[in-house]
């Protein structure tokens, strides 16, 4: 962990108590080693050999070549400091060769601050009086120690810093927007008095660095106030709100892998055929509809010609959830379909394939055990990635279908602008897409061995 500048950072500010303990031991380790004055002799005697000044020498004679050559006339002041720098590295580096090769000769071991570290370490008094001030710095070692956690582990660190980075950007966004959250609110019969008391209340007259530094405390410590408009708290309506939306993404995802990885496989076991073409034809269509005109054809036909299904959304009634998940499933359905069929099909005709099938494999066997699997990697990566779509563009469907979700809910308020309803709107749903996306990750190695091989050494 010393070796990775990052892990050294907080490996040294987390266990800043035990770390300090180890030094002062370290330290006296140290003093009391003979390895210093051996240091200290050699130091000495080669500089008065004059190893030093033929250093400088030998430098200075490079660099006046090296002008020469490139027609350079830097400072003399520039040169003398290059040529000083040089020679102080390979003096050091000479005094370290010549230093270990006494030590060794004289049984003399340098201890670094982790050698003294490992040999306390050992001691079973030494963790059991450090645990409690060392606690985070032995749990990030815990964590290193395993390469499957380390991997998710700085997925999610990397998520932590891609959230503050919406957060920063959204906020910038609403903060340069011409829109008047209090013009907007109390009409245009408002006085300046009451806009700059409404603008007082909810902080809109801080500084822009203030105002941006309170919107991410409140995101961190789940406390965004309330909106500008309804007088809500902003975090118990986006934690009511996002259910809805999420079993929406949730179950129009189900739907479209059920109907689209079948097709997909069916098509590349036979390219160029009708059923081929039918279906990526379909699959063509489905990612050229737009959702709110499929979900007006729908509504128009199965609720006001046929009357079989409700045209709004009923949380006590099943089937007004059956429209919105169609909707919203029809575009995955066919990126799936079309990605399915595209990898398995580059897949049947590597040379494992025929290898398996040369072994006597049934096609089945070939097809599901072989071509499927490794065709999962880049249709993962392609659901992942339209799962968060689906989060972000279910805003059209919710509108259309009378949805009282977590989309239509910041589309809402993106024109006031209420900033608090936005910036949790789009900061939680950004914090699912990551989640989604470190799921995603770690679902590569479970089924990829060669990934899972290299995460055995990350």
């Amino acid at each position: 962990m010393m070796l990775h500048p990052a892990y050294r950072f907080w490996l040294l500010l987390t266990g800043a108590p035990v770390n300090l303990v180890v030094l002062l031991v370290h330290l006296y380790r140290r003093r009391s080693s003979t390895v210093l004055s051996l240091r200290a002799q050699v130091e000495t005697e080669l500089r008065a050999a004059g190893h030093y000044d033929r250093l400088v020498a030998e430098f200075e004679q490079q660099l006046i070549h090296k002008q020469r050559f490139f027609g350079q006339q830097p400072s003399k002041r520039e040169a003398y400091r290059e040529v000083v720098q040089r020679a102080e590295v390979r003096f050091r580096e000479l005094v370290n060769e010549e230093v270990a090769h006494q030590a060794q000769d004289n049984q003399a071991v340098e201890h670094s601050f982790t050698d003294t570290f490992r040999s306390l370490a050992k001691h079973p008094l030494f963790l059991l009086l450090t645990f409690i001030p060392g606690l985070l710095m032995y749990s990030l070692m815990l964590v290193y120690s395993n390469p499957y956690v380390k991997f998710v582990f700085e997925r999610l660190v990397m998520t932590f810093f891609v959230i503050l980075g919406v957060a920063l950007l959204v906020f910038t966004i609403l903060y340069l927007s011409p829109f008047d959250p209090a013009a907007n609110i109390l009409g245009e019969t408002a006085t300046p008095a009451q806009i700059q008391s409404f603008n007082s209340l909810y902080g809109l007259d801080q500084p822009y660095l203030t105002q941006l530094w309170s919107s991410i405390k409140g995101i961190l410590t789940f406390n965004l106030g309330s909106s500008f408009t309804g007088n809500e708290e902003v975090v118990p309506t986006i934690v009511r709100k996002f259910p809805v939306t999420f079993m929406l993404a949730t179950i129009s995802l189900v739907l479209a892998l059920v109907i689209a990885l079948p097709i997909g496989i069916l098509s590349a076991v036979k390219p160029n055929s009708l059923f081929d073409h039918s279906f990526m034809f379909i699959a063509l269509l489905g990612l050229s509809i737009p959702n709110f005109w499929q979900g007006l054809v729908l509504i128009l036909n199965f609720s006001i010609h046929l009357g079989w299904l409700p045209a709004t959304y009923n949380p006590q009634n099943a089937l007004s959830f059956v429209m919105p998940v169609i909707v919203l499933g029809t575009g995955l359905t066919a990126a799936v379909a079309r990605m399915t069929r595209s990898s398995t099909l580059e897949v049947i005709h590597e040379d494992y394939i025929m290898t398996a099938r040369a072994k006597g494999l049934n096609r089945s066997q070939v097809l599901m055990k072989h071509a499927v699997r490794n065709a999962l990697i880049p249709i993962i990566t392609v659901v992942g990635l339209q799962f968060g779509t689906m989060l972000g563009g279910a805003a059209v469907t919710e509108k259309v279908f009378n949805i009282s979700g977590l989309g239509s809910y910041i589309v809402d308020k993106q024109f006031i602008p209420d900033i608090p309803a936005i910036m949790g709107g789009v900061v939680y749903t950004a914090i699912t897409i990551s989640l989604v996306n470190v799921i995603v990750d770690v679902m590569y190695a479970f089924i990829d061995p060669r990934i899972r091989t290299k995460m055995k050494h990350y």
